[in-house]
């Protein structure tokens, strides 16, 4: 199989409230997740291809301690992703513009889940209290709905494959819980060239992580 069917199962998602339907994601997400966890050789030819394919290789994204390598962008506005937690890995409580589901294909997070808050200026952050924590191991899968608060603390090159659905809101909260701040991050379409071009993956970089995912055994 190749990507555009594995993907074809998303496409029954309809628009934001098929994607709110966090039953209805996980159970078609589930299909793409373990076609791709089965069969690695199709994540191999889309990593192989990926650096003559500019338009992917330009949402794909570098940080200190992330990396987010995008292999499917449907027009629909699925993205089908690998995420690369590399040393010192962790996040701040935050929800997200849009419903995921993700697996591990190597490693391991602790997975802080904080409810369903609706998060705004006025929310403390030092008053989020985890009411779930899972270890997120490899071969887990689960679907997380863009309300709900999370972080994750992530073992050093853990590696998830993610299907991120269409975003229904231009920006989510972050707050630090340790000194009571809290900030607003945004989507593409809202950053400054500046900001895009200081995550945006150069080449050598997506050299470098395609070897570290194949020293891995993840690809």
């Amino acid at each position: 199989m190749d990507m555009e069917a594995i993907v074809e199962p998303l496409r029954a998602l309809e628009g934001a409230d098929d994607w709110g339907d966090i039953d209805a994601v996980e159970a078609e997400t589930r299909k793409v997740l373990d076609a791709l966890t089965g069969d690695r050789s199709v994540i191999r030819r889309v990593l192989t291809d990926l650096p003559r394919n500019p338009e992917l290789l330009g949402l794909c994204e570098h940080y200190d301690i992330l990396d987010k390598i995008v292999l499917w962008d449907d027009p629909t506005g699925f993205r089908v992703r690998l995420h690369v937690f590399l040393p010192g890995y962790f996040d701040r409580p935050h929800n997200h513009r849009w419903s995921y589901a993700s697996t591990i294909l190597r490693g391991q997070y602790r997975h802080y889940l904080f409810g369903t808050v609706e998060l705004d200026e006025t929310v403390q952050p030092r008053d989020l209290d985890a009411v779930m924590v899972r270890q997120e191991q490899v071969g887990n899968a689960y679907a997380l709905h863009h309300s709900m608060v999370h972080a994750v603390v992530a073992e050093p090159y853990t590696v998830s494959l993610v299907v991120r659905g269409p975003a229904v809101k231009d920006r989510f909260l972050v707050m630090d819980r340790k000194t009571g701040e809290s900030w607003w991050q945004y989507g593409a379409g809202q950053e400054s060239a500046e900001d895009a071009a200081k995550k945006r993956m150069s080449v050598e970089r997506f050299r470098e992580m395609r070897s570290l995912l194949d020293e891995l055994g993840v690809s």
